[in-house]
């Protein structure tokens, strides 16, 4: 089954955390020091938010499924939608690892395509590199032809991270 997701970025981790709870009446699935998740059922989304300095307010939105199968689906819609791809593979971010596809809506809203294949134990992956701005390891779709990899990001080709 697909959910919705949805990533803000938060300037106070634990006041959110503590409004969240209380708006979704469930603590987060998943709390870390400067990261929470809640898995919901109803509706049916991913909603995660962090404090690891940037700006705050939406820092994407998305679609978490299930299977390959699913993730190339969406994919082929992107693509139809004349959205430039972004795969990343195997990457490690917000405590998973996951495979991604990352694209940009015409207003440059970031959209996060991904299958989640296990936990990890880090926010990023291991010697993660991020910008003065705090933005880190987001591939940037605007300039990519479809199902291009990045050449350059922040933490650069093949580093895992998000």
């Amino acid at each position: 089954m697909n959910r919705f997701h949805v990533h803000l970025n938060v300037a106070d981790l634990d006041a959110s955390v503590r409004f969240y709870s209380a708006l979704f009446a469930v603590e987060p699935t998943v709390l870390k020091p400067d990261y929470a998740k809640w898995m919901l059922d109803d509706p049916k989304v991913n909603f995660a938010i962090s404090n690891t300095g940037r700006m705050p307010g939406v820092d994407h939105l998305g679609f978490q499924v299930e299977t390959d199968a699913d993730l190339g689906t969406l994919g082929n819609r992107l693509e139809a939608a004349g959205a430039a791809i972004v795969p990343e593979r195997a990457a490690t971010c917000c405590y998973a690892r996951s495979d991604k596809l990352w694209a940009e809506d015409p207003q440059g809203t970031r959209w996060e395509s991904f299958r989640t294949v296990g936990d990890a134990t880090t926010y990023y992956a291991a010697g993660a590199s991020c910008s003065a701005e705090g933005a880190c390891c987001t591939p940037d779709p605007a300039g990519a032809s479809p199902a291009e990899q990045p050449t350059a990001r922040c933490c650069g080709p093949g580093s895992g991270c998000c």
